[in-house]
C-alpha cells in the first residue's frame, strides 16, 4: 500500500522529473523544515500580543523554503559531485550518479533562484535587500568543508536568517535586540543538529579529506552538543524578555530544553542510522517552540 509521504511523492512524479525533484531534496523534507522553523519564530514573535501570526507570511516563507532549500542543495550537489562518488550514502544523488549534467543542474537552479526572486519581491524593501545579503552565504556554504572544521556554523548563519527576515517582513525592520538573540539561537541549533547529521559520514569524511564538526568534536561530541543547547536556551530567553513574551513561551523553551536533553543523552554517534533519526527529529523541536510562541502571544 502507498503511504502519503514526501518520498512517495516524488516515486509518483515522471519518471524525467524525478532527479529534479531529488536534487532538491524534495523526497527528504527534513531539512526544508529545518529552514522554514525559525522563519515562523519570528513572524510569530512579530506578530501583536493577542493575534495569531500572520497566515500569508507563513505561507510565502513556506514557499521561499522550499526553493531556497532546493537551491542550496543543488548548489551543493554542484560543488560536491566527485566528493559524493566516493561516499556511500550520497553516491546515488542525480549529479554524482550522472542521472542530470551539471547544465542541466545549472540550468534548474536558476529557475529556483528566479522563483525565490519573486517571493523576495513579495516583501517589504528593507526585507527585499536583507533577503538579497544572504545568497552568499548559500552560495559558499558548500566549500567550508573543504577549508575549516566549522561548516556547520556557517550553515547555522545561513539556515537561521529567517529569524531575521520574518520579523523585517511583518514590522519593516529589524528589532535586533529580539532577532539577533533568536537567530543566535538558532545558529546554536543548527550546530546541534548538524553535528549530529555529520557523524554519519566520518568514516567516509576522513577518507575523502572533508571537514566537519564531528571530526573536530570526534569523542567530546556530546559536551559540545551540551553547550550549544544551553547557549540555544539562553537565547531563547533573552529574545522573549526583549518582547515581552508569556509563561506558554517559556514552557516550551523548557520543553526544547528537555528534548535536546534526550536527544543528546541518547545519542550513539557511532550509528548511523541513530544519528539520522535524531537529526531528523529536531523538527518536533521547532514545532514545539513556535506552538509556544503563538500561544504566548494569545
Amino acid at each position: 500500500p502507498r503511504s502519503f509521504s514526501a518520498a512517495e511523492l516524488v516515486r509518483a512524479a515522471p519518471a524525467p522529473l524525478q532527479p529534479y525533484l531529488r536534487l532538491m531534496r524534495l523526497h527528504q523534507p527534513a531539512g526544508t523544515w529545518l529552514l522554514y522553523l525559525p522563519c515562523t519564530w519570528s513572524i510569530g514573535l512579530a506578530a501583536a500580543p493577542g493575534c495569531l501570526p500572520d497566515w500569508r507570511m507563513l505561507s510565502l516563507f513556506g514557499v521561499g523554503a522550499v526553493l531556497m532549500r532546493g537551491a542550496g542543495c543543488t548548489i551543493n550537489d554542484m560543488w560536491d559531485r566527485d566528493y559524493d562518488r566516493q561516499v556511500a550514502r550520497t553516491a546515488s544523488r542525480p549529479l554524482a550518479a550522472g542521472d542530470i549534467s551539471t547544465f542541466q543542474s545549472l540550468v534548474f537552479l536558476g529557475g529556483q533562484l528566479s522563483l525565490a526572486l519573486c517571493v523576495l519581491l513579495c516583501l517589504n524593501y528593507y526585507s527585499i535587500i536583507l533577503g538579497a545579503a544572504s545568497l552568499s552565504l548559500v552560495i559558499t556554504y558548500p566549500l567550508m568543508k573543504r577549508i575549516t572544521y566549522w561548516p556547520q556554523l556557517v550553515l547555522g548563519l545561513t539556515f537561521n536568517w529567517g529569524a531575521l527576515l520574518g520579523w523585517s517582513a511583518i514590522r519593516g525592520s529589524c528589532e535586533w535586540s529580539v532577532c539577533l538573540p533568536l537567530y543566535f539561537a538558532g545558529v546554536m541549533w543548527t550546530l546541534v543538529y548538524d553535528t549530529i547529521y555529520a557523524h554519519q559520514d566520518k568514516r567516509d569524511d576522513i577518507m575523502i579529506g572533508v571537514k566537519s564538526t564531528a571530526l573536530q568534536f570526534k569523542e567530546d561530541t556530546k559536551q559540545w552538543l551540551s553547550g550549544f543547547s544551553l547557549a540555544m536556551l539562553l537565547g531563547l530567553c533573552v529574545a522573549g524578555v526583549n518582547c515581552n513574551q508569556t509563561i506558554p513561551y517559556y514552557s516550551a523553551v523548557a520543553a526544547v530544553g528537555a528534548h535536546l536533553a534526550h536527544q543528546i543523552y541518547t545519542l550513539d554517534i557511532d550509528k548511523p542510522e541513530d544519528c539520522w533519526k535524531k537529526f531528523a527529529s529536531n523538527r518536533t523541536v521547532g514545532i514545539l517552540l513556535f506552538i509556544g510562541i503563538v500561544l504566548g502571544n494569545l
